[in-house]
């Protein structure tokens, strides 16, 4: 028994370093650039269909900023599957909703006092980054702390939303109250690809949305190969006087060559580094990325 135990050991160990020695270039890149970010950098990548993870720096506490808007878009398609909500219900939206921020909503409707459908609003919200659909879906479905529970609810605990985009742009030091892990990020895109949660309809919204995201273009799908099937949502915070950037971040679930997906999720905290190279570094993770996990 104790020589089978052994053998079983040596077997197990040998296979772990196997495992690990598959992604250490791509690691060792990801450490450089870590080192490149001027601030804190994490990833976390999964393959759904093989359960092949790779993690770097998982563990803090990253600021989503925009990011968050793809677990609102759950919930919001939850509540939809749920018979709560409807995609075509109206809602009437004043003026005073109607903030001067990046909003196609604002653009279309300055004057406000409109019914706008929630399927609008979402499609604005995703694939536009509309701050302004954003907080209207938020106050929908009644608050940030609903999306908490939300989430909470599937089983990731290391996931924190507490205020709205109009609170943060009022305060600083409010966006830290957003927080969550590149793993968890994640484990909402495995769920939407495996349709753990919503109904096929809703997950074939939300993945034809996410791939028509056209925000941060120079980030996860900025070096894949022409083509390539990138559903994603970005998050990206101001920069202050001294040049600190809280939050630089690309999630996405990418389609592989080889038919497998890819799903990643880099985050970039508290950076020092200017746009270009935040972004870069972003890029260069997806690229390693797509080219390790590629092969048959």
């Amino acid at each position: 028994m104790i020589k089978k135990s052994l053998v079983s050991i040596l077997i197990l160990s040998f296979i772990s370093c196997q495992i690990y020695a598959q992604h250490l270039t791509l690691r060792s890149l990801i450490s450089k650039l870590s080192d490149n970010s001027a601030g804190h950098l994490g990833v976390f990548i999964k393959i759904p269909e093989t359960g092949d993870t790779l993690s770097f720096h998982n563990q803090e506490h990253y600021v989503m900023q925009s990011v968050f808007k793809f677990p609102i878009a759950m919930l919001v398609l939850k509540q939809i599957d749920e018979g709560k909500l409807k995609l075509d219900q109206k809602i009437f939206v004043r003026k005073a909703d109607l903030h001067k921020t990046v909003s196609a909503l604002y653009e279309k409707y300055p004057d406000g006092n409109v019914d706008i459908t929630v399927r609008e609003m979402l499609e604005d919200m995703v694939t536009r980054s509309d701050n302004n659909a954003c907080d209207l879906l938020l106050k929908l479905v009644k608050g940030p702390a609903v999306v908490q529970k939300f989430i909470n609810g599937l089983g990731i605990s290391d996931f924190q939303m507490k205020v709205n985009e109009n609170e943060m742009a009022g305060s600083w030091e409010r966006q830290y109250l957003n927080w969550t892990t590149p793993s968890s990020l994640v484990a909402l895109l495995e769920m939407t690809l495996t349709q753990k949660i919503l109904s096929e309809k809703s997950n074939i919204l939300l993945q034809k949305w996410m791939r028509e995201t056209y925000v941060t273009p120079k980030r996860i799908r900025f070096l894949l190969p022409i083509g390539t099937i990138v559903e994603h949502r970005s998050g990206t915070s101001g920069t202050n006087g001294k040049g600190l950037s809280p939050a630089t971040n690309d999630i996405a679930t990418i389609t592989l060559p080889n038919g497998r997906h890819l799903c990643i999720a880099v985050m970039i905290t508290d950076s020092y580094a200017d746009d270009t190279q935040r972004e870069a570094i972003i890029a260069k993770i997806a690229k390693a990325a797509f080219e390790e996990f590629s092969g048959a």
